[in-house]
């Protein structure tokens, strides 16, 4: 093995995707065999190195060579469950390259991981017993997946992710309800880490491009189970990206506002009227502020969450009672939301918010004195409030105060600026620290 091979056979090793794309470059051999005597890429195959895959791939690595055991680096990847590394592997001519047999081979190797489960295929193969370690990890920035290890092999529960997008790749249009089940298998999840089988449904599904897709998935808002609900919630916020057809997103937009009121009078889950009332935001629903009113007082806070920008900027007297009302709420997050919604209009606005800037929880109070950075209300109650914060021991918390004060044209400004003190790094280019020379560009270096 020459000096080059040996050192991209270590800089795989170690994960070290730029060292292995400037060995490449420098003329090693992409097929190297390391001490295992299996080729490089089946190395990082096995450590899930996404980039250290795709360095190798791109560097000419051959993803279909036919190994000892009649696996190869690519079928290897899709029963590891890992749809990064299938990705990885697209940045070659993968797909254009493969036999009608192999795209079968793993296709059915996929389907047959995800059918019978990644626990209880990897015990069938390794015959291990006893429990298996299972550790949630992520993949990529917004998606997660079980990695569960036995018998001296580790896989990921992928299998359902990575069988979506080789349909997709391979041109074979799964059924609508097969693609449901997948998306659903793990129930209706918050937060932003979401099941990579979900997220891959979503995404071949948006890629389909159809009014036929969008219709057959939108019927499942009447599906028993709320999973499936919320997975259509989320997948209808994507309609307007459908099509770069203005002809075809008018369509889906009609749509949607038309389907959305019938569809939250219906809803029996808060989880899910929740991410309804959240596309009546999004779309822009002329109805908006009606259904933001019909539930101010629903008793599952999610919902509570939605109805602050459901009445934002509305006209009604009614509904801005509403958002005053909910600046009491106990929950801390329909709280901060209120502190956006304000207006100033109102003497009773500025009450709320007074009650905001002194509110038990940080973050409420930094949302209301951001809030009042861009009131028009300049009542010197407001201001009086917000100096009070300037004692507080966050700094950024104190730049904030300053920043609010300055777009106030507050004459304390040039003192609340001394109060937060010299900046950290982290802090120097931030755009609030300009507020200070903004203020004094209007008022005079004098003050």
């Amino acid at each position: 093995m020459g000096e080059l091979d040996a050192r991209l056979v270590g800089a795989v090793g170690v994960r070290d995707a730029d060292a292995v794309r400037e060995l490449l470059e420098a003329g090693a051999d992409p097929d190297v065999v390391g001490g295992d005597g299996l080729p490089v890429l089946c190395a990082a195959v096995s450590a899930y190195a996404v980039e250290t895959v795709r360095a190798l791939v791109e560097g000419g690595a051959r993803p279909d060579r036919v190994l000892a055991d009649g696996t190869s680096p690519l079928l290897r990847a899709v029963e590891g469950g890992s749809p990064a590394l299938w990705d990885a592997f697209l940045s070659a001519d993968v797909r254009e390259r493969l036999s009608e047999g192999e795209r079968v081979r793993l296709l059915g190797a996929a389907r047959r991981w995800y059918e019978a489960g990644a626990g209880a295929e990897l015990r069938r193969l390794t015959g291990a017993e006893g429990p298996a370690r299972v550790e949630v990890v992520a993949e990529g920035e917004f998606a997660r997946v079980e990695e569960i290890t036995l018998g001296g092999r580790t896989v990921r529960g992928g299998h359902g992710a990575v069988l979506t997008r080789m349909e997709w790749e391979f041109r074979i249009l799964a059924p609508v309800e097969e693609l449901m089940g997948r998306a659903t298998k793990h129930g209706h999840e918050g937060g932003c880490e979401e099941h990579v089988d979900r997220a891959a449904v979503r995404r071949v599904l948006g890629q389909r491009e159809s009014a036929e897709t969008w219709l057959r998935v939108v019927e499942y808002r009447r599906h028993r189970s709320p999973a499936y609900r919320a997975f259509v919630a989320e997948f209808v916020s994507l309609g307007r990206f459908m099509s770069g057809s203005a002809a075809h997103a008018g369509w889906y937009e009609k749509k949607l506002l038309a389907l959305l009121p019938g569809w939250a009078d219906a809803e029996s889950d808060g989880g899910v009227l929740a991410l309804v009332l959240g596309l009546f935001h999004d779309e822009d629903h002329p109805r908006a502020a009606e259904f933001g009113l019909r539930y101010a007082g629903h008793p599952d806070v999610r919902v509570r969450r939605r109805v602050p920008q459901l009445l934002d900027g509305s006209p009604d007297p009614e509904a801005g009672g509403a958002v005053r009302d909910l600046g009491r709420d106990p929950d801390s997050e329909v709280r901060r939301r209120v502190a956006e919604a304000l207006d100033g209009g109102r003497e009773e606005d500025r009450e709320v918010m007074l009650a905001l800037l002194r509110d038990e929880d940080s973050e409420v109070r930094a949302w209301a004195v951001n809030a009042t950075g861009f009131w028009a209300d300049r009542s010197p109650e407001i201001g009086e409030a917000l100096w009070e914060q300037l004692d507080d021991g966050d700094q950024e918390a104190r730049l904030d105060v300053a920043f609010a004060l300055a777009r106030r044209n507050d004459p304390r400004t040039r003192e609340a600026y001394a109060r937060v003190g010299p900046l950290g790094p982290e802090l120097v280019g931030d755009h609030r620290a300009d507020g200070l020379w903004r203020w004094e560009s209007r008022n005079g270096a004098g003050g």
